[in-house]
């Protein structure tokens, strides 16, 4: 940014009223698609091991710690990213807090490695799959906002793997192709995140503001 964007930092006219972008704004946004790449490539390493070498006991203790790392990325990501309504917002960040105890419960309470645990359970994913929703949410809101091809295929293929897994109606091979798309995709979407402009995952700060406002006063 030169001296002269940020002694006249840019204007925009929102909905309600006039708003500018500040350089906390654009550290939230390239923290909040730090967040989501970290999620995909540890989700994409762990499918991959886990597609090479099946249930392999060291890709499957790999698999758990890659999953640690993905949960605490996609929560990082919630924690940034922007969503007008704040009702939704806090869904999200609840379904991704009840998956994470839910796996926690599940892999100290399982001898097995988690991941094991998961497929040959399925009904764990009625814990479990709450952080999977919270990550269907951002591909859901990513769509409404940005069109984007890979998160309209996303936000249906996710929870039709799940359910899918969850009332055993796939063969093996038709979870294995769903999965890799998923990773795919998933991979597709953090690296577009990674090139797109910043000011519209900032979105319109007027509305935040207008919201804010509203909340406020309903509370006195």
């Amino acid at each position: 940014m030169t001296e002269h964007t940020q002694a006249f930092p840019e204007i925009y006219q929102g909905q309600f009223g006039e708003f500018t972008i500040t350089d906390d704004d654009r550290r939230s946004v390239v923290l909040y698609r730090a967040a989501l790449m970290v999620a995909a490539l540890s989700f994409g390493i762990g499918t991959g091991l886990v597609l090479w070498q099946g249930n392999t006991p060291w890709v499957l203790n790999w698999v758990t710690w890659l999953y640690a790392i993905f949960w605490l990325a996609l929560g990082s990501s919630l924690w940034l990213i922007h969503i007008y309504l704040q009702v939704l917002h806090r869904i999200l960040q609840t379904f991704w807090a009840i998956g994470g105890i839910a796996t926690l419960a599940i892999a100290l309470q399982s001898s097995e490695p988690l991941a094991l645990t998961i497929y040959q359970q399925p009904l764990t994913l009625l814990g479990a799959g709450f952080t999977f929703a919270a990550l269907t949410g951002i591909f859901f809101k990513e769509a409404f906002c940005f069109n984007r091809l890979e998160t309209k295929l996303l936000t249906p293929l996710v929870p039709i793997l799940l359910m899918g897994h969850l009332l055993t109606i796939f063969p093996v091979s038709v979870e294995q192709s769903l999965l890799a798309i998923w990773a795919l995709l998933f991979g597709v979407f953090a690296v577009r995140k990674v090139i797109q402009a910043i000011p519209p995952d900032i979105g319109d700060k007027s509305v935040f503001d207008y919201l804010k406002a509203q909340r406020l006063s309903s509370s006195q």
